[in-house]
């Protein structure tokens, strides 16, 4: 229960080849893209990635690291859905299982409270059990008589998520409107990694936000990296908006010259291909 605090390179030296990774955060906001980038700037592949996916599962495809994608979508919000993503999907790239948004959620809630399964209504009479035939139902044991849908868990190696504020000991504080399901990533994973804005005390977390916008609990949080701005291109209301003229030259940049200019070796790298881009801009 002592210092978390840990840098991004050291988060992603203990991951490996052939886990399942968990990645929080929802479409095109609040992802954790500097840990995302320094997973990039590794060798390591062949992933089960389980996301409410955005352009971390786009990039990770279009980089062809992801072995298994498990998902409930996979979108930039502004643009309905991610080019990169889509690209690896049509050409084969990978294995997918794609749920609906409750399923994912409870796939979740399963494995954080350590259950096999949890029933979901979520699925019945739905397309999902047929492009999914895997998918087994249950029947409810109470004179009701109801059948459910058994969603497995999904449990997971690693997780990544990114907030607002977290302290060294691993609490961590959205600030935003929605706390998305950054809290069941962490308690679904083996170990879990936390990217924030800004490391504070911890008395400092609530001097300014209710309590409840503690998402993070420091037993379920194994490494905390201060990463300012580290959700870019991506939202992390209320410190910043998606980055949408960026997110567009990303939507419509070839992966191989994208990967070329804006994954550097470092994050240094990165903030100053973006500064060189915006300068072009202005032009």
């Amino acid at each position: 229960m002592g210092d978390k605090t840990m840098t991004a390179d050291e988060v992603v030296s203990r991951l490996e080849s052939g886990m399942t990774l968990g990645i929080g955060g929802w479409g095109s906001r609040r992802k954790p893209m500097a840990l995302v980038r320094a997973l990039l700037r590794t060798g390591i592949g062949d992933l089960t990635v389980v996301s409410y996916g955005g352009p971390d599962v786009g990039m990770l495809a279009a980089a062809g690291r992801v072995r298994k994608l498990v998902t409930a979508f996979v979108t930039l919000d502004s643009i309905p859905l991610e080019p990169h993503y889509r690209a690896a999907r049509e050409r084969g790239a990978f294995e997918l299982t794609e749920v609906d948004e409750g399923m994912f959620m409870w796939g979740l809630q399963a494995a954080a409270n350590r259950l096999p399964f949890l029933p979901v209504r979520a699925g019945i009479g739905s397309d999902v059990m047929r492009v999914n035939p895997g998918l087994r139902t249950v029947t409810s044991p109470y004179e009701d008589g109801e059948t459910f849908v058994a969603m497995p868990a999904l449990r997971l190696d690693a997780a990544l998520v990114h907030v607002n504020r977290a302290d060294q000991l691993g609490n961590g504080q959205y600030l935003g409107p929605d706390p998305y399901f950054d809290d069941l990533f962490c308690e679904a994973a083996t170990a879990a990694y936390v990217s924030c804005e800004r490391i504070v005390d911890t008395a400092e977390l609530t001097k300014e936000a209710a309590p409840q916008s503690l998402l993070l609990k420091r037993h379920t949080v194994t490494g905390v990296v201060e990463a300012p701005n580290g959700a870019h291109f991506t939202s992390c209301a209320p410190d910043y908006g998606r980055d949408e003229s960026f997110q567009k030259a990303y939507a419509s940049t070839p992966w191989p010259e994208f990967a070329e200019r804006f994954l550097g070796e470092d994050e240094q790298a990165y903030e100053s291909a973006v500064r060189n881009w915006l300068r072009e801009q202005e032009r």
